[in-house]
């Protein structure tokens, strides 16, 4: 599919890269998100609270939202999107990964950017409840990079799924990571590593067996994060062998559902090989959006309602 242009254009104070994902991630409010709170056990006994908002009418449409990277539920960048949705008759499921709902998890392991086995396990229950027939699912960075797996992966995807919206995706994660380890996103990369060491802390006490303190205490960096701990909690030999097959820009050339990436040309956060030309004018599925500005998730516009989310609405009204 020809790689789209885009019109967005940010107001003059949030064309700064900094700015812009700073403010949209600290600053910015979204009032007037009712959500309901469902607790989905999964095959593998472990738990993801599910955090529901409705339409004011009853609806056959919603969308999955996936937050990113220490992210949860209500985060703006979520409940934007929900709140757009619900007043254009979608409901909206925003997911909590495991552990990022305010209490901790039951399993040694947690959540990744490829865990798409969790993600098939929230799709799979929303298609049981029986009165949904379309489908939507819109992940924001690392829920973007597993919504692109998901579709891409091998599997049968149920007929109600109709498309994905990914945004600012770090569709190679050894690019990201390495673009995060850099000194220009220092401050960024210090506030991800504090938060993750501090959630990982209580595993200490839970599974002794499985983390000691001395393994604890190597972790310097986000990538020694996801050697000691990311790695081996899921199934991968270490750091560079996750971000290899939980990355979603090999599955790419495999997406069969219309999918949409909007990925800032100015976002710190990802390396030019996050930014997937190729694979979006081979694939007849894949649709790639390169503004010039939004930064992070920082696509800001008028009326607190943002550039990527009225995207996301007009990319499924079209459908």
């Amino acid at each position: 599919m020809p790689i789209l242009e885009s019109t967005y254009k940010p107001p003059f104070w949030a064309k700064t890269s900094f700015v812009s994902t700073v403010y949209s991630g600290l600053i910015r409010r979204v009032p007037g998100v009712v959500q309901t709170r469902e607790r989905l056990t999964l095959p593998d006994s472990d738990f993801l609270d599910l955090d529901w908002s409705n339409a004011k009418e009853k609806s056959n449409k919603v969308i999955i939202l996936l937050h990113g990277l220490e992210g949860n539920a209500q985060r703006p960048y979520i409940t934007g999107t929900a709140k757009l949705f619900n007043d254009n008759g979608i409901d909206a499921c925003a997911v909590n990964f495991r552990g990022c709902s305010g209490e901790t998890n039951l399993l040694y392991r947690s959540y990744h950017s490829g865990a798409t086995e969790d993600l098939d396990a929230v799709v799979k229950h929303i298609v049981s409840k029986g009165y949904y027939n379309e489908i939507y699912i819109k992940g924001i960075s690392l829920g973007a990079n597993m919504a692109l797996k998901y579709v891409g992966e091998d599997n049968e995807l149920p007929k109600e799924l109709k498309a994905i919206i990914a945004i600012s995706a770090p569709c190679d994660l050894k690019g990201s990571c390495d673009e995060l380890l850099s000194l220009k996103n220092r401050h960024y990369a210090i506030r991800f590593l504090q938060h993750l060491k501090d959630k990982l802390k209580p595993k200490l006490i839970q599974f002794p067996n499985k983390i000691s303190q001395t393994n604890y205490s190597t972790i310097k960096t986000l990538k020694d994060f996801d050697d000691v701990y990311t790695s081996k909690a899921h199934g991968f030999k270490d750091a560079l062998d996750y971000y290899e097959k939980a990355s979603s820009l090999q599955f790419l050339p495999n997406i069969k559902v219309p999918s949409l990436i909007i990925n800032a040309l100015n976002d710190s956060f990802i390396s030019s090989s996050c930014y997937p030309v190729k694979e979006a004018k081979q694939n007849p599925n894949l649709y790639l959006e390169m503004p010039n500005y939004g930064a992070h998730v920082g696509f800001i516009s008028k009326n607190n309602k943002y550039y990527n989310e009225e995207r996301a609405l007009d990319f499924v009204t079209e459908l």
